[in-house]
């Protein structure tokens, strides 16, 4: 290679090498304070796309579990207010027993028929008044066996949305809670006058009453197994949006996040090269200086 002045070839090549050299240890540097192997799009296009699918998705999940336990939490409300209404229905057929037998005046009867209806008023007031974020529960609002969603409030059933997407088999499920007001339990002079535990007030319609009270037991106990039922599956379907969301974020971590190690090992190299590369073009830039000295 000629000595020349004009062009130094060699402080040109180390000077080229000094960029790629600090450049790479930039990336490096910048690796391994962020953490992310992937930090902006020219450093794995692919990977950045993949990634951040991932990403849209376990943050899906993650609401969808808060999802979930919202409408457990939501079942637990109404399964204790339930548990109420059964203390009620409990007494009321205690009170029906009660004045089923001949041992009574009529004052007396008064008297209990009193409680009795009482005790449907309250079971009434209960099933109007629970509600879980101003959602009523056991009113019948959610009844219905369908669903429609196209307005601001929904209508029918209870529809719980867990999935990433909005698959009927995989995303959704929904929550039917039966009425529980006495009238719909049939108890009560709220109810039809012909059901069978209108009223105690005579000792034949207390007879009625207790086989009336028994069928009101019954349906409330459905509805109680129902939710039962549905909160096991939520709990169920919790735990497997949990598994699912870990299982994305270790995969979504393979690709964005950083082997330390083997960054690190770079870090160093790219290090070693960028010192050497100054050195070699501070020495590569005083090489002209020798043509001089022939001049001279």
């Amino acid at each position: 290679m000629a000595l020349t002045i004009n062009n130094n070839l060699m402080a040109a090549n180390a000077a080229r090498n000094l960029s790629n050299s600090y450049s790479a240890l930039s990336t490096s540097v910048r690796r391994l304070s962020s953490g992310l192997r992937v930090g902006q799009a020219s450093d794995d296009a692919a990977g950045l796309a993949i990634r951040e699918l991932m990403r849209a998705d376990i943050a899906s999940l993650n609401q969808g579990v808060r999802n979930a336990n919202d409408a457990i939490s939501l079942i637990q409300t109404a399964d204790g207010a339930l548990g109420v209404i059964d203390e009620k229905l409990i007494r009321m057929k205690e009170l029906a027993e009660q004045a089923a037998t001949g041992t009574y005046n009529s004052d007396q009867r008064l008297m209990i028929e009193s409680e009795y209806q009482a005790m449907a008023s309250e079971i009434t007031r209960i099933a109007n008044a629970t509600d879980f974020n101003g959602v009523y529960l056991l009113n019948g609002n959610l009844s219905s066996s369908t669903h429609d969603g196209t307005e601001l409030v929904s209508k029918g059933k209870l529809k719980v949305h867990f999935g990433t997407a909005n698959d009927s088999a995989e995303d959704y499920y929904y929550i039917q809670i039966g009425n529980s007001t006495a009238s719909a339990l049939g108890v009560g002079n709220e109810a039809d006058s012909t059901m069978e535990a209108y009223t105690v007030s005579t000792q034949a319609r207390a007879q009625r009453a207790l086989v009336g009270l028994n069928s009101a037991i019954i349906s409330k106990d459905k509805i109680r197994a129902a939710l039962g039922a549905m909160q096991n599956r939520l709990e169920n379907t919790v735990s497997n949006l949990q598994i699912q969301a870990e299982n994305l974020q270790a995969a979504e971590s393979r690709i964005s996040d950083v082997d330390v190690a083997t960054e690190m090992t770079e870090f160093v190299r790219n290090q070693v090269l960028t010192q050497a590369a100054v050195a070699m073009l501070s020495q590569a830039n005083s090489l002209p200086q020798m043509a001089l000295q022939l001049i001279g």
